[in-house]
């Protein structure tokens, strides 16, 4: 593996973990839509970075979301529930961002948080479990 893409893989696990402490400071203000957003985004970065390791990518949220099923949960390299999470929290900030009058609790956005924690440390495991030569 290169450097650049080492790089670039911490750079992206860096970002997962500053959207985490963006959802927390969002959550504490009750701005519970802007948390789940960034909480997306916080398991969005981790897991570009874990297709990184593989040299895969795509422009698109939904083809992020299938490259993640194809090679890492369809191998059960991932946890089928991992992937669940994930569709579930693609769907909640699809909803906070495009849907009028969404609503989220502030009980559901902190379990999202919660779950959105570990998913990012799972997912940061992996990256250097794949990064390992």
């Amino acid at each position: 593996m290169t450097e650049e893409k080492k790089q670039v893989i911490k750079y992206r696990l860096q970002r997962a973990s500053e959207e985490l402490s963006s959802a927390q400071v969002l959550l504490a203000a009750q701005r519970n839509l802007a948390a789940v957003n960034r909480l997306y985004y916080a398991c969005f970065y981790a897991v570009t970075a874990l297709l990184e390791t593989r040299d895969l990518a795509s422009s698109k949220h939904s083809g992020v979301k299938a490259l993640l099923h194809q090679h890492f949960i369809k191998t059960s390299i991932v946890e089928n529930e991992w992937g669940k999470f994930y569709q579930h929290l693609y769907d909640a900030r699809h909803d906070v961002d495009y849907t009028d009058f969404a609503e989220f609790s502030a009980e559901s956005a902190q379990e999202l948080y919660e779950t959105a924690q570990n998913f990012v440390a799972e997912v940061t495991r992996l990256v250097e479990k794949e990064m390992i030569p």
